[in-house]
């Protein structure tokens, strides 16, 4: 039992994972950031467009 005990502590695939799953949720953030920057600025854009076809 104390060999499973120190073989699990010195096991770090654990730690890579949750390394890997905290750079994809900042790439998440920056991207849904990003969209809705673009997204507010195409509304205005279209709205511009609307209000000169009228």
């Amino acid at each position: 039992m104390k060999a499973f005990i120190v073989r699990f502590l010195q096991n770090d695939s654990g730690a890579t994972a949750i390394e890997y799953g905290l750079i994809a949720t900042g790439i998440a953030i920056a991207i849904i950031a990003a969209v809705n920057g673009v997204g507010t600025t195409l509304s205005g854009t279209f709205s511009t467009i609307s209000g000169s076809l009228k």
